[in-house]
């Protein structure tokens, strides 16, 4: 098949920022203040570099409900010290910059395939790449390594308090702004709907944005706690979902109107329908479902994880070939690209490139300042962390013009360095990382994306196929016809994200496009039919937003 094409344009555009920006800036911000100045005042500042490792554990999982969340911040310090702990014992048993190269290309694939494999999300696999990566160029003994271990674990535990404190005040935060979102995006895709609902669509993008916003809703509604609220949620989101199978049939207005009263502390809006509890034994059902076993998820990304392992190692040998002290940087630069397919990695390296000489300058300018005292270099940081995630969110390269001279502050916690060498080794081994791991990106083919795509093609066949028996039957029940709609609305999320991801890989063989576009089309059509045969769509009012509420 042709090679997809490498844009320039729109690479570096900046989208509207997260509607939680904050939260994360705030959190990291926190957890990183007390144990830094901790250390200050006890003149080993020198040691922050380990309670940054536990610290920087608050960045994550601040979209997931509470319960979640402190599941998943407890394995993301267990892994992020687990990953120290490898790399100060590695570096305390050999002096050779390869092999601690090589491990940290082995701890980076690692990291980058277990990170997919769970969807941990942003930042996923870069901090703890970058932590890794780093402490294998610290100095130090292995009697040392419980110690330097025991502080990142105890900026662990306070970073994973400082994420469950906003639980206090609104126990159901994340599920509520999660279906808020989809129902904004369900009600978006809705107004652009043509009056005829059989009609193609003419906005495909605005549709794969919403019912991936939707899915994902739904992932964060079932692993919430609280029968009640959860179950006003699953309600909410079934209107999302109707929305997208018949746009033209729905009340864009009142899907605002309580997305609205979801992002405030208003209660629960409760929809007008007559949804009972067997219609929502589908959605119980999915939930007793659960999701495949962690090795089968890890199958499928073993070609991501012979990239991520290469490049990186490479980038690595490259760096230490042209003399740089820190070739760490080089492997976390190689790290940082790899993404769904080439094509989304190639956006990633220029990001990558134009954020990290943007932040050398930034650091440049800011080195006279942190070294009038170390109170000032403190405060410099932490005023970066804050900057990088009020910034990601609108453009990877934005955030990183706050990473990279945060990323080189660090380096002078334990006494000052000369900056312009400091400035010459990162423009050096940010060129070689992105460079040389784009082209391991190439390399390395990923066949399985073509298999992927056929496995979610026929899921969607074989889910729309269930439907239209439930349709066929005089008397289908309500809970089978729901957890049937419900399962083709995802596995149609599915094929959409692994068609795309496909489409952006080099070295493969011929997509299926026409059979994709004959089955989305035809799974569109019975979605719209079984919202039809479950009486669950609306006849557009113009109530005010005031009396959606009961």
């Amino acid at each position: 098949m042709p090679r997809p094409r490498l844009p320039l344009a729109d690479v570096l555009r900046l989208d509207r920022p997260s509607d939680i920006w904050f939260k994360p800036a705030l959190s990291v911000v926190v957890a990183v203040a007390l144990p830094n100045l901790l250390l200050l005042a006890l003149g080993r500042l020198d040691l922050a570099v380990y309670t940054m490792a536990g610290s920087l554990c608050a960045l994550y999982a601040h979209n997931r409900p509470y319960a979640a969340r402190a599941r998943v911040l407890a394995w993301v310090v267990f892994g992020m010290t687990g990953g120290l702990a490898v790399a100060l014992v590695a570096v305390s048993l050999t002096d050779s910059a390869v092999v601690l190269v090589t491990v940290g290309a082995l701890l980076a694939a690692a990291q980058k395939v277990l990170c997919d494999a769970t969807r941990l999300g942003p930042p996923a696999n870069v901090i703890l790449a970058f932590i890794s990566s780093a402490s294998l160029f610290l100095p130090g003994t292995l009697g040392q390594v419980p110690g330097h271990v025991a502080l990142a674990l105890g900026a662990g535990a306070w970073a994973w308090l400082v994420c469950m404190v906003p639980g206090l005040l609104r126990p159901h935060g994340p599920e509520r702004r999660a279906t808020a979102h989809a129902l904004t995006l369900a009600a978006a895709y809705a107004d652009q709907a043509p009056s005829d609902s059989h009609t193609t669509h003419p906005h495909p993008h605005s549709r794969t944005a919403a019912a991936a916003a939707v899915h994902a809703a739904w992932q964060t509604v079932m692993s919430a706690h609280g029968d009640t609220t959860r179950r006003a949620l699953e309600r909410l989101l079934i209107r999302a979902e109707v929305a997208l199978a018949a746009p033209a049939e729905s009340d864009p207005a009142r899907l605002r109107a309580w997305a609205r009263d979801l992002r405030g502390t208003a209660p629960l809006p409760r929809p007008d329908d007559h949804l009972d509890d067997d219609e929502l034994a589908g959605a119980e059902a999915e939930r007793a479902v659960g999701r495949a076993p962690l090795r089968r998820r890890l199958g499928p990304l073993a070609p991501i994880a012979v990239r991520t392992a290469l490049g990186c190692a490479l980038a690595g040998y490259a760096s230490l070939a042209l003399g740089v002290g820190r070739p760490y940087w080089a492997l976390v630069t190689a790290a940082s690209l790899y993404q769904a397919n080439v094509t989304l990695t190639w956006n990633r390296a220029v990001q990558r490139v134009v954020g990290n000489l943007a932040g050398v300058l930034v650091f440049a300018a800011l080195v006279p300042l942190t070294r009038v005292h170390q109170v000032a270099l403190v405060l410099v940081c932490l005023a970066l962390n804050f900057g990088a995630e009020a910034l990601i969110s609108r453009n990877y390269w934005l955030g990183s013009v706050c990473v990279t001279p945060m990323a080189l502050l660090i380096t002078e916690f334990a006494q000052y360095q000369d900056s312009g060498r400091l400035i010459t080794e990162r423009v050096v081994d940010t060129l070689v990382g992105a460079a040389v791991g784009f082209v391991a990106a190439i390399a390395v083919t990923n066949r399985r994306a073509g298999d992927r795509l056929g496995h979610a093609l026929t899921a969607v066949e074989e889910a729309r196929d269930r439907a239209a028996r439930l349709l066929a039957a005089p008397h289908p029940a309500p809970a089978a016809l729901e957890q049937a709609r419900r399962g083709l609305a995802a596995a149609l999320v599915d094929l959409r994200a692994t068609a795309e991801a496909a489409a952006g890989e080099w070295w493969q063989r011929a997509l299926p496009e026409e059979r994709v576009v004959t089955a989305e089309q035809s799974a569109h059509r019975t979605l719209a039919a079984t919202v039809r045969r479950q009486g669950l769509h609306l006849a557009p009012t113009h109530a005010r937003a005031e009396d959606v509420r009961r």
